[in-house]
């Protein structure tokens, strides 16, 4: 199936932060997105979340990050914030409650094709015991 998905990553940059750092925690997670600078912040633009998944089954946070997209889900689009740091390092780590002293990650995902739940599935599916389950299996 071909997915088309618009993901859009806004974080603030501090005075105090290095804006090659903030764009390196974007793209650790998000590799193929595309980085523009702004007054104080980064915007960038990827269509793919592929990496993202790979980073979800490799942490075995799947139950976690359907959540987090559940939880949100507006439409055909759903947001979902992650700290800076732990991006930095290649590492998915949600951001709930009060955003960190420098800001968090905003990451908003419009999806044009599949249904967004269905996405959703493909990114971080569904899992019984830990394991991500086919949709065969879900039935």
């Amino acid at each position: 199936m071909i997915y088309s998905v618009d993901v859009e990553i806004t974080a603030p940059v501090k005075a105090t932060e290095v804006t090659d750092r903030v764009a390196d925690a974007i793209t650790n997670l998000f590799p193929e997105a595309t980085v523009s600078t702004n007054p104080g912040e980064l915007v960038a633009e990827a269509h793919s979340m592929d990496h993202f998944s790979q980073c979800l089954h490799k942490q075995q946070i799947l139950d976690t990050a359907r959540g987090e997209f559940f939880s949100t889900l507006e439409g055909d689009t759903f947001s979902f914030g992650l700290k800076k740091q732990a991006a930095f390092k290649g590492v998915v780590n949600f951001s709930v409650g009060k955003p960190g002293e420098l800001g968090d990650l905003a990451v908003r995902v419009r999806v044009h094709e599949p249904a967004v739940e269905q996405f959703i599935d493909h990114i971080a599916p569904p899992t019984k015991d830990g394991k991500p389950i086919t949709p065969e299996e879900s039935r």
